[in-house]
C-alpha cells in the first residue's frame, strides 16, 4: 500500500494519497492546496476513485471540490460536513466501508474537535485521524459543542485506542505515529488511563477561573492545555488561551 503525505508550510495541515500500488487505484483524503500529491498520482499512474473529507475546517478543504471534479470522482464525507456547506456528492455513515481497488477504508465517527469529524481505517493497518489524535497530543474541543470534551475523550479512548497497537496513525497535522506509541506516551491518554495524575494549578482561560489539569506540548511547537472550569466543565484549548500563575 502507498501512503503519501503533503504538509502545508504555514498551517501544517496534511493531505494524503492512498493507493493499492503503482499503477493501481487510490483515493485522496483532504486538500491543503499543495501540489505534491497530484504529482505523485501522475508519476505513479494511480487511478483516483474518490476524494474523502475528514471534516469541514478550512485548512483541510482548500479546493477539495475542484480536486474531485479534476478526476471526475465522488467527494465524500460526514453528513454534517455537507450541512455546513462543503459540497459533498455523497455522504458516509459511521462504519461504512469504501473500496478502491484492493483498499478497504472504514469510516469511524470521531466527534469532539468538531461534530462532523471522521477517521478512515485502511486495510486494518493504517488510520487517518484528522484533528482528533496527533503524535504526542490531541485536538482542541472548542468546535465540538457542549459535549465536545466528553465526545473527544470517547472518540480517542473508545474508538481509536481500541485499534491494534501496531496500526500506523496519520494525523491531520504533522508527523505520523502508532496507536501503541500514543497509548504509552501521549500525556492526555496517560491521564485518561489513570497512569499519571491530574494537575491542580490554577489558571484563567478567557477570563474564567479554571484548574490546569495538563500543560503539554502541541504538534506545532506551541502548547496544548486541558482545563477544568469552576462549574465542572472540561475543555482542551490552545496554550495561548491560558493565563498561568
Amino acid at each position: 500500500m502507498i501512503v503519501e503525505r503533503v504538509e502545508h508550510p504555514q498551517w501544517t495541515s496534511n493531505a494524503y494519497l492512498l493507493a493499492d500500488g503503482e499503477g493501481g487505484s487510490g483515493l485522496l483524503v483532504d486538500s491543503n492546496g499543495e501540489q505534491g500529491l497530484l504529482d505523485q498520482v501522475d508519476a505513479r499512474g494511480i487511478a483516483i476513485t474518490h476524494v474523502l473529507v475528514t471534516h469541514h475546517h478550512p485548512d483541510h478543504i482548500v479546493g477539495v471540490e475542484t480536486l474531485a471534479d479534476r478526476f471526475g470522482v465522488p467527494l465524500l464525507g460526514h453528513p454534517l460536513t455537507k450541512e455546513v456547506g462543503v459540497p459533498l456528492g455523497e455522504t458516509i455513515e459511521d462504519g461504512a466501508t469504501i473500496r478502491s481497488g484492493d483498499l478497504a477504508i472504514e469510516a469511524i465517527e470521531i466527534p469532539g474537535h468538531c461534530r462532523d469529524q471522521l477517521a478512515f481505517f485502511v486495510n486494518g493497518t493504517d488510520v487517518l485521524t484528522a484533528d482528533c489524535l496527533f503524535k504526542g497530543t490531541v485536538g482542541g474541543t472548542a468546535g465540538g459543542g457542549p459535549t465536545g470534551y466528553q465526545d473527544h475523550r470517547r472518540s480517542i479512548m473508545e474508538r481509536l485506542m481500541a485499534l491494534p497497537p501496531e496500526v500506523r496513525v496519520h494525523p491531520g497535522h504533522t508527523l505520523s505515529t502508532t496507536i501503541g506509541a500514543e497509548w504509552e506516551s501521549n500525556p492526555f491518554i496517560r491521564i485518561w488511563r489513570g497512569v499519571d495524575p491530574q494537575g491542580e494549578a490554577l489558571c484563567r482561560v478567557g477570563g474564567e477561573e479554571a484548574t490546569l489539569v495538563l500543560w503539554a506540548s502541541d504538534y506545532d511547537g506551541t502548547n496544548k492545555a486541558w482545563v477544568r472550569y469552576e462549574d465542572g466543565r472540561d475543555a482542551i484549548v490552545g496554550g495561548s488561551q491560558v493565563e498561568r500563575g
